[in-house]
């Protein structure tokens, strides 16, 4: 128990001192990993389209990913108040259903505006300042749809097929800058964006049922769980760990169970 208690101490204090952006952090899995930074010491800024209600102590920067003037205001706002910075976390995204055949061109614009160039903008606005640190990281929420062929997310699947490959990319551009570059690969997550297309099915109930079962552990991902891998993917404890996607989905990549 002495040595779980210690790692238990270690963990809590494991970002203290360090500044990090989270973009979406306002709600679901963003809203978790906040929490997560700030119970183990950080300062963090929130950007989202939408910051109130956010935990007392926080920053907040209205900021609207598909625009580039927009993030760099408000990256800009965030790294002054916040007096440097250490993380960024990439976590802002919208969803998308349907076949390759289902959404037009401009769906397919708006989509990769938002879960790739937010990416993109995010991480072009914080590099000069995470020069800066000794601590540095990025941290990309990706997908278990970036691994495993879903259906009815073609371009959902496509914009975090691409967040994988770029993650890569940019952990091997900038791992001699100092900076380390990972994704966090969430399975089926119990966040508002499930919810609603949970109500929007003919048999909401059956519909959940379903998405329970297709992930080995027989249930939805919580974004705490999600929070905890990106707490250790920006740790400093983790400086070995760059250019890797950690999945968080039940054992949905890995696994193949025989059924019960």
């Amino acid at each position: 128990m002495a040595g779980a208690d210690a790692a238990s101490t270690a963990a809590a204090g494991s970002h203290a001192g360090m500044r990090a952006i989270v973009t979406g952090g306002a709600s679901g899995i963003g809203a978790a990993i906040v929490q997560a930074l700030r119970d183990r010491g950080a300062e963090v800024a929130v950007l989202d389209l939408r910051v109130d209600g956010l935990p007392d102590g926080t920053v907040a920067e209205q900021c609207d990913v598909g625009d580039d003037a927009s993030v760099r205001r408000a990256v800009h706002a965030a790294v002054q108040a916040l007096g440097g910075l250490d993380v960024l976390v990439n976590n802002a995204g919208i969803g998308a259903q349907g076949t390759v055949e289902d959404n037009p061109d401009d769906e397919w614009r708006r989509v990769y505006e938002v879960n790739v160039l937010g990416a993109v903008r995010l991480s072009r606005a914080c590099l000069p300042s995470l020069r800066e640190s000794t601590r540095a990281s990025i941290v990309n929420t990706c997908s278990i749809a970036a691994t495993a062929g879903l259906p009815q997310r073609a371009l959902y699947s496509a914009t975090k097929g691409a967040i994988a490959a770029l993650t890569r990319a940019m952990a091997a551009d900038h791992l001699r800058e100092g900076i380390r570059v990972n994704a966090v690969n969430p399975g089926t997550a119990d966040t508002p964006w499930v919810g609603r297309l949970l109500e929007s099915a003919d048999d909401p109930a059956a519909e959940r049922a379903a998405l329970e079962a297709r992930q080995p552990h027989g249930r939805l991902v919580a974004p705490e769980e999600v929070a905890e891998a990106v707490a250790y993917l920006t740790s400093p404890m983790a400086k070995s760990t760059t250019g890797v996607d950690l999945a968080v989905d039940g054992g949905m990549q890995a696994l193949r169970l025989r059924p019960e």
